[in-house]
């Protein structure tokens, strides 16, 4: 069978779209991805086909006329709309391309809009994949306006029925544990099994980093793992300064993850080493406590590796949600990152610190969903969806 992925955002948005589509490429299925033009080179090393599909995420903050329309969208509110028109118009027609002859087309996070409408033409069930429940996603009465538009616009050109949105979904795939936000399901008791929940679906890739990370830290004690994933820091130096700090107050060893941000120039301490990224599933087992920005991915990786976790969030999408969870499972907290400081740093690793949080969070590794199961779960529900539509 043919599938499909769309996919946007930064890696951690991308990864679980990958992720199954590697899964059902192993099992001999034709696998076609499209995702933004800076995950190509990653998409394509996990061994994926891949087609550029929208604008370069990074390339947005250099755009002068994004930048321009989104600082002051309202002094000129026909600017966002086109631009916002061009760039779905642009999309629609690489997945028309890419979805001529498949047989599902399954759509990462804010892409289901689009994605509909082409799945309605081609005839085809579309599946959705959720690193968290939709329903906390916001997106703003002007952003709703915009991609209202370019969704209308699109069902134009490809001459489907106006004033009726596509059909239902197939299927919402909901890439993450129940356990980590219970009460869902009987929330979505009267669905019938549309949103089944698989577990955090992740590539586990090597680094060059990770060897040389695992021989630093067996020959200390184990590490406070700091990382903030693809999350542009606006003093990169301040917070590895702020962490080493807080570290040495401690006597504990810091193992930081810098990502896009820029360290390079600072000189760091023995007791710090910053390196650009590892692979969460080989280094996380080997760290006393995970600090993090509250991603869905590096979420579920601390999780799984049974170590306690401090969130350091941004007010933005899914971070307050998981800094919420850990705290109700009790294998850490979270605080704003705009709020922390040397101090608060330090009582707050003190915290999770204590045997209580390590021995918690032994107990809710022990209930997470495996990784292979949840890849195999999810592409198992994606082929049924598949080969139920082609009897």
């Amino acid at each position: 069978m043919k599938f499909v992925v769309a996919g946007s955002g930064s890696r951690g948005d991308v990864e679980p779209c990958v992720a199954v589509g590697r899964e059902l490429l192993r099992r001999g299925h034709d696998v076609r991805t499209a995702v933004p033009p800076h995950m190509l080179r990653f998409v394509e090393s996990a061994g994926l086909t891949a087609v550029p599909y929208g604008r370069d995420s990074q390339a947005h903050l250099s755009d002068e006329d994004f930048v321009r329309i989104t600082k002051n969208p309202l002094s000129a509110i026909h600017e966002p709309i086109e631009y916002v028109a061009q760039v779905s118009a642009e999309k629609s027609a690489t997945l028309m391309s890419l979805t001529n002859g498949a047989d599902l087309l399954l759509a990462g996070f804010n892409e289901q809009g689009l994605a509909a409408n082409v799945a309605e033409y081609y005839g085809i069930p579309l599946v959705a994949l959720h690193l968290f429940p939709e329903r906390i996603w916001s997106s703003g009465w002007l952003f709703s306006l915009m991609t209202k538009v370019a969704e209308g616009a699109q069902r134009r050109e490809l001459g489907l029925p106006e004033g009726a949105g596509p059909p239902p979904l197939s299927l919402e795939i909901q890439a993450y544990d129940e356990l980590c936000l219970p009460g869902l399901t009987a929330e979505w008791a009267d669905q019938g099994g549309r949103r089944p929940f698989v577990g955090a679906l992740t590539l586990e890739l090597p680094t060059d980093n990770d060897e040389k990370v695992l021989s630093w830290i067996a020959a200390g004690t184990p590490p406070i793992y700091f990382g903030f994933g693809s999350t542009p820091i606006a003093s990169p130096g301040d917070t590895v300064a702020m962490i080493s700090a807080a570290c040495a107050q401690l006597g504990e060893r810091a193992l930081i993850c810098s990502g896009p941000n820029d360290v390079t120039g600072n000189q760091h301490p023995d007791h710090v080493k910053v390196v650009r990224a590892v692979n969460h599933a080989a280094v996380f087992p080997a760290c006393r406590a995970v600090v993090h920005h509250g991603g869905a991915g590096t979420t579920a990786a601390a999780l799984r590796a049974g170590i306690p976790t401090l969130i350091l969030f941004a007010v933005w999408l899914d971070q307050p949600l998981w800094a919420g969870a850990v705290t109700q499972l009790e294998v850490g907290f979270g605080r704003p990152f705009s709020e922390t400081t040397v101090d608060t740093l330090v009582t707050d690793l003190s915290l999770i610190l204590a045997p209580q949080y390590l021995t918690r969070a032994r107990e809710v590794a022990a209930q997470m969903t495996k990784p292979a199961e949840s890849l195999a779960s999810a592409a198992d529900l994606l082929e049924d969806t598949a080969q139920a539509r082609a009897l």
